[in-house]
């Protein structure tokens, strides 16, 4: 039987195996996770980065259409479903916003309405433009405008965040953990490694250096 002596070695180097094959394994499960986002997020940073100076033509499209008389009764001030001038975050109607979803060919959301005593007032913001909704309570006419600024800042706005709703909010909560797994087991697996690669710690502190260089010289508040 191995002495004490020559079975801690083996301890160690069997604890050492089972490391690095666990670190490998959830290395590539959160690479495989974040590849696409990344592949996203590196290209959108590069075009916000170069925002100005990548030209786009906002195509911009209008319609307009006529409430029917009882629809436009819906606008009157109180009585039935209508809110009063003083109630300005209520949404729109259903029963208009179905009429306005046909009539227009759109799909509005149940999102809460600017209302003043001449007209109510809907946003409609979205990633890569913006639209509006505006009805006039007096006469009944609808107008609405999409503006749509190209892929670039549909893409741009993914990164952000902006306008997306919670399902892609939840998916950069995700991504974000998936990256930060990938980029600590990365760190780990390096350090398993560092001893038979000895430019592995300089590589690591230039790119911690680098940026707070280029903060402290060339980025001023």
């Amino acid at each position: 039987m191995p002495t004490a002596a020559e079975a801690a070695p083996r301890l160690i180097a069997s604890q050492r195996a089972w490391w690095l094959k666990t670190l490998h394994q959830w290395h590539w499960i959160s690479s495989a996770l974040c590849l696409i986002g990344m592949l996203l997020f590196a290209f959108t940073g590069i075009t916000l980065n170069h925002a100005a100076d990548i030209g786009a033509q906002p195509q911009v499209t209008r319609k307009q259409v006529q409430l029917p008389p009882e629809m436009l009764a819906a606008l009157g001030h109180g009585g039935g479903e209508a809110p009063t001038p003083q109630s300005d975050d209520a949404p729109l109607p259903p029963a208009m916003r179905q009429w306005l979803d046909q009539a227009l060919t759109l799909e509005l959301p149940a999102a809460p309405a600017e209302w003043s005593a001449e007209e109510v007032y809907l946003s409609l913001p979205r990633p890569g433009g913006d639209a509006w909704l505006r009805i006039a309570r007096d006469s009944g006419e609808v107008e609405y405008e999409l503006t749509d600024r190209g892929w670039i800042s549909w893409l741009n706005d993914l990164h952000k965040g902006r306008h997306t709703g919670w399902a892609w909010k939840w998916f950069i909560d995700v991504f974000s953990v998936a990256c930060l797994l990938f980029s600590i087991t990365g760190l780990l697996i390096l350090k398993f490694h560092a001893a038979n690669r000895p430019s592995t710690w300089p590589l690591v502190g230039l790119g911690l250096i680098a940026p707070l260089l280029l903060l402290i010289l060339f980025v001023h508040s």
